[in-house]
């Protein structure tokens, strides 16, 4: 691509992980190297090369080592060395590296390939902040089926402190262990592991899709959930609202049980679910009594119909939704988890 003020400014940022490479495992950023002819004759402007977005260089000046860059000979993104051999390649034409599909080891790249990922804003300096919605609820009152349809149908993204504490015990990291031994007695988890978790799961979704609402489901279950809350975002930080699902505790008992031959969950059983509802009722109630004293507290009754619920819940996020988002129809995503269709039968 010839160097011209048409070129637009490239502000993406590519995180390259999980190679195993420490020099592979952090951010790339835009070249900043002067134009160049690559080794099909195309002049390069600062941050392309071939024509393509380029995170430095691969003609052996660029800023770090490795690069980043298109190669128009062999059709693929490559991630280079400076000594000139080719660590990971992935054959292609997209115009950014791709990040749905394996890259593959190449010379002396050390396997697992990596994982590639966009970022439109530098991550390290992002300015954008998340617009938060709390929402709390026995086990088994629908705050996960509540917050996927919001998630499907409203644009808003769903956070749930379950699934990324089960999903980290899942990993077998470091604190695996813990969140294991608690969840098993149905206490809370660290709270120090739960908003990190969180936290992560925010930036990681502000600086790749620029997605700034968020459904926080299960969080804060203490009150010291809420203090490390604080400790992130500041103390002058405004309360965010809270939607508070109830529902009386023979109809949660069912719906668990009756839920527990589908999702192999090992918290799915009466001794568990009455433990849970304890630990609830005692370190999480106290939380929307506060929210309740500040007027942030919108309670709904989840005993009722699944689409009086839905309508209640989007019509008290509607002021922050996109309107494109609220008028779409309905997904088959959605019917099914509004009881409009069935879900599809597994197959045997």
């Amino acid at each position: 691509m010839s160097e011209s003020n048409e070129t637009k400014p490239n502000n993406y940022f590519i995180e390259v992980s999980g190679a195993g490479i420490p020099e592979i495992d952090g951010l790339f950023v835009p070249s900043t190297a002067p134009p160049a002819k690559s080794e099909s004759g195309t002049v390069s402007s600062p941050g392309y090369w071939n024509g393509k977005m380029a995170w430095d260089r691969a003609d052996g000046k660029s800023d770090r080592s490795p690069a980043l860059s298109y190669s128009n000979s062999y059709r693929a993104w490559r991630i280079c060395r400076l000594d000139g051999h080719l660590a990971y390649e992935i054959t292609c034409e997209d115009e950014m590296p791709p990040v749905d599909r394996e890259w593959n080891v190449y010379k002396k790249g050390v396997a697992p390939a990596p994982k590639v990922v966009i970022h439109e804003s530098d991550p390290r300096q992002s300015d954008r902040k998340p617009n938060v919605v709390f929402v709390l609820g026995g086990p088994g009152t629908g705050k996960g089926t509540m917050c996927e349809l919001a998630e499907t149908q409203l644009g808003w993204m769903h956070l749930s402190i379950g699934e990324l504490l089960r999903a980290e015990q899942e990993a077998g990291g470091p604190n695996a262990a813990a969140i294991e031994e608690r969840l098993a007695a149905g206490k809370l988890a660290p709270n120090e592991i739960a908003v990190s978790l969180l936290k992560n799961a925010m930036d990681k979704a502000m600086c790749t899709n620029r997605q700034t609402n968020f459904l926080l489901d299960g969080f804060p279950r203490s009150l010291p959930n809420l203090d490390a809350w604080y400790e992130l975002f500041g103390k002058e930080t405004e309360l965010p609202k809270m939607l508070y699902l109830e529902c009386p505790f023979e109809v949660l008992q069912e719906r668990i049980l009756g839920r527990a031959n589908f999702t192999g969950r090992a918290d799915d059983n009466v001794e568990s679910i009455k433990l849970r509802y304890e630990t609830f009722k005692t370190e999480t109630l106290p939380i929307v009594e506060l929210f309740r004293s500040n007027n942030k507290c919108v309670e709904i009754d989840t005993s009722q119909d699944r689409q009086v619920v839905y309508e209640l819940i989007k019509a008290n996020l509607a002021d922050q939704t996109d309107g494109i988002h609220a008028a779409k129809p309905l997904t088959e995503k959605s019917e099914m988890l509004l009881g409009l269709r069935p879900f599809p039968k597994k197959k045997i």
